[in-house]
């Protein structure tokens, strides 16, 4: 995650990759990020901080304890700190980092690789108007940010955060629905790709309810109408909800260990 905002930021131009510092312990890791990014790399978190004023500290769950503790010795009023590590709230980061430090908690997916984040964030206590404007600038460059209360960040990872691979296990499926209709395998997988883009621009750009849409490819006695039955049939639609509602459950739970 922290290599597709890195990039996702470099390429929207917003940041040169002379600006970023990454840290990691693991100098595979600390390669992969250079030849991704283009950036220095270091296996110091304190030299992150002086290098830079806004930290994003994106690290597993686990793994932020440990973090925060050494931040907290080397940090300062000048740092913004911007957390992605899932389920970890506002709370546990202001604990471990001070009630004075400036923190932000986001919830990005993915996609900020390719310019097309759906993003939200939270502030915490000491966070200033102008930070929250500095986060929504920056995620905003890879794609979508709104900007939430933080007890609805849960359900974000739970919807957008995991929802990209739902996405693509839907993909993957109607692309074996083709391949067993007889198409070649990369142009079936190209055309579910490009029918899920199309479609989800469509939501985006014409604000029209996605259930509208929907009515406006079915006609009646028609192929699509068909294809649907069949989905309702075998609970698509519920075993979306649910999916989400699970991931939905488990970030809550990862924010309370």
């Amino acid at each position: 995650m922290a290599t597709a905002l890195a990039r996702g930021f470099v390429k929207a131009g917003l940041i040169g990759a002379d600006a970023i510092l990454a840290s990691d312990p693991v100098e595979l890791a600390r390669n992969d990020f250079h030849k991704s990014v283009n950036a220095r790399t270091t296996e110091s978190n304190p030299e992150v901080l002086k290098f830079a004023t806004v930290i994003v500290l994106a690290v597993k769950p686990e793994q932020v304890d440990a973090v925060l503790t050494e931040a907290r010795g080397a940090s300062g009023k000048q740092h913004l700190f911007i957390s992605i590590a899932a389920g970890v709230p506002l709370a546990k980061l202001q604990n471990g980092l001070g009630t004075e430090a400036r923190i932000i908690r986001v919830m990005p997916n993915m996609p900020a690789l390719v310019g097309a984040s759906a993003t939200a964030f939270a502030l915490g206590s000491a966070a200033q108007p102008q930070d929250a404007e500095l986060a929504r600038k920056l995620f905003s460059s890879v794609g979508l940010a709104y900007q939430v209360k933080e007890p609805l960040l849960d359900a974000v990872t739970g919807l957008s955060g995991s929802g990209p691979a739902y996405v693509y296990l839907m993909i993957e499926a109607l692309s074996d629905g083709g391949v067993a209709c007889g198409l070649p395998r990369d142009v079936a997988t190209k055309l579910a790709a490009q029918t899920v883009f199309g479609a989800a621009r469509m939501v985006l750009e014409t604000n029209l309810h996605p259930g509208v849409l929907k009515d406006m490819v079915t006609s009646p006695g028609g192929t699509t109408i068909e294809g649907i039955y069949e989905l309702e049939r075998a609970g698509v639609r519920g075993a979306f909800m649910t999916a989400v509602r699970a991931a939905t459950e488990k970030s809550k739970r990862l924010g309370s260990v």
